[in-house]
């Protein structure tokens, strides 16, 4: 076991790469506007500037299980700092399309292995009774960084330049590649663990062939796509594939099956997947709602978002204190609660919420999203055989992705459609009213002298824009049935053994977040 400052050193070090990796999640959607322009991008075309990072990052969370016990840890570590960061300053000096989605899709490889590497090594640093706490530090940087990505992108595009949303991960790399390199221990490799190279290819083709079908399924008009039907087919042929080939496969199959036996893992791989879906479905419904419905610019959309990092934060520093005093069952269906509490009350929004409202739901659900957080990825590794973590980590950190990218497309998807059957249901009630130009008359009497045109032109406007408010709200009600439906899947939960009491945990976890 290493001391207690350099336990310290590559904590901090392990964070800030994971903290760098988390933002990027989400720190370019603000300026993609901005880098769209810069490129002589068509709105399709800049959207692979963020899809290229997504599949690459999820193709390559698979392997590194087995690429950290290769070439060991630390090793794939660092180079996956130092690719990383390369990437961003390449990012950054991108002067074309073509050249910022290859180097997007080169962040993504590099990426992939940073939160799914920080968990495992903070679990292996720190013995069982302090797990709890490990997980809730990794949770501060893997929750916040998605949440808090798109105020820092505003606020970076709004006074310098959108260049800088890449260039910031060089100093942070820079840091944590130092730390590493310093004071992380190595691990033993497993050079007798050979590389499967067809359960790979079909995992790949499965990830890449869902990813790409979620993101441009709404673009395609879905299954009305050949391009869609024939991704979705892929995918579905390939993970059946890759299935069976792991179940069968006489040696050294590209994932151990025997790890989603254990039922504490099982569980909580379908539980991360549901946190993916609220996580970042409900953060890609909220800024378009603000901006397009209230008029909100982005800056001040940004900064009504951050308060649900501050709810994640206060509910992870909770947690860490009483982790081991309390059921890790309890304190997730109070977070599940929470969530489902948040979004009843954000179904109840209509294009004129206070910002109170606004603040006090996003408090309310980071504070849930904490509470779930951190003891599922706690509990997730209670009953599971150490060698398994490696493989173990990048695939949670897979089903949070996969939740996230399902979540977001299922969403967008019924919000486009639920505007069109809106618009058409307001339409059919405005004509109820009787004589029609009695009711134009009434509906735009504000907008005296205009032409019958104008004022026709104005009411369609208002009504679209109530249809899409119904719509935002269909998807929050949506979510809101998720979560509940959720919550009986905590019973399959075993609880472990509570670990022996430690009276320094809430004191170090404190300190170290603080």
């Amino acid at each position: 076991m290493i001391s207690g400052f350099q336990k310290r050193m590559v904590t901090v070090s392990i964070m800030l790469a994971t903290i760098m990796q988390a933002l990027d999640t989400t720190i370019a959607n603000v300026a993609l506007p901005h880098i769209q322009g810069a490129v002589n991008a068509s709105q399709e075309q800049a959207t692979w500037i963020l899809t290229s990072y997504i599949v690459a990052a999820a193709i390559m969370t698979a392997p590194i299980g087995i690429l950290a016990a290769r070439i060991g840890r630390k090793r794939l570590f660092m180079i996956s700092v130092a690719g990383f960061t390369l990437a961003s300053i390449l990012c950054g000096a991108a002067t074309g399309l073509v050249e910022i989605v290859l180097f997007r899709l080169l962040q993504g490889v590099f990426g992939a292995a940073l939160v799914p590497l920080s968990q495992s090594v903070l679990l292996d640093i720190n013995p069982k009774e302090k797990h709890g706490q490990a997980m809730a530090i990794w949770g501060v940087g893997v929750m916040l960084g998605p949440i808090l990505g798109p105020t820092l992108g505003g606020w970076i595009t709004e006074y310098y330049n959108w260049r800088w949303v890449f260039y910031i991960n060089v100093p942070i790399g820079i840091a944590a590649l130092f730390g590493m390199s310093i004071f992380m221990p190595e691990t033993e490799k497993n050079n007798t663990r050979k590389f499967d190279a067809f359960g790979f290819v079909m995992l790949g083709l499965a990830i890449g062939a869902l990813q790409m079908m979620l993101d441009r399924g709404q673009s395609q008009d879905w299954f009305s796509s050949t391009e869609i039907i024939v991704e979705s087919i892929l995918a579905a042929v390939a993970f059946y594939m890759f299935i069976v080939h792991i179940f069968t496969a006489k040696a050294h199959p590209f994932l151990e099956p025997a790890m989603f036996k254990d039922r504490n893992y099982a569980t909580s791989l379908s539980l991360m997947f549901v946190v993916g879906i609220i996580l970042l479905a409900s953060m890609a419904l909220l800024p378009p709602f603000l901006q397009n419905l209230m008029n909100y610019p982005v800056l001040l959309t940004g900064l009504v978002l951050a308060p649900r990092g501050v709810g994640v934060m206060i509910a992870m520093m909770l947690v860490g204190r009483i982790i081991n005093k309390v059921d890790t069952r309890l304190l997730m269906l109070l977070g599940l609660i929470l969530i489902a509490v948040s979004l009843h009350e954000m179904s109840l929004f209509n294009t004129e919420v206070p910002v109170s409202a606004l603040v006090r739901t996003g408090l309310i659900q980071g504070f849930g999203l904490g509470f779930v957080f951190v003891p599922l990825s706690t509990v997730a590794y209670s009953t599971l055989a150490p060698h398994y973590r490696n493989d173990a980590a990048a695939v949670f950190s897979l089903s949070r992705n996969i939740g996230s990218s399902v979540g977001i497309s299922i969403v967008t998807a019924l919000l486009a459609h639920n505007i069109q059957v809106n618009h058409a249901n307001l339409t059919t009630y405005l004509q109820g009213f009787g004589n029609s130009a009695h009711m134009i008359e009434k509906l735009t009497s504000g907008l005296q002298g205009a032409s019958d045109t104008l004022k026709l032109s104005f009411l369609n406007a208002e009504v679209n824009r109530q249809a899409s408010a119904i719509a935002y709200i269909d998807d929050f009600v949506l979510l809101q049935y998720i979560v509940l439906l959720t919550i009986p899947l905590l019973l399959l939960i075993r609880t472990p053994k509570k670990a022996p009491k430690d009276d320094e945990l809430s004191d170090e976890l404190a300190t170290a977040i603080e």
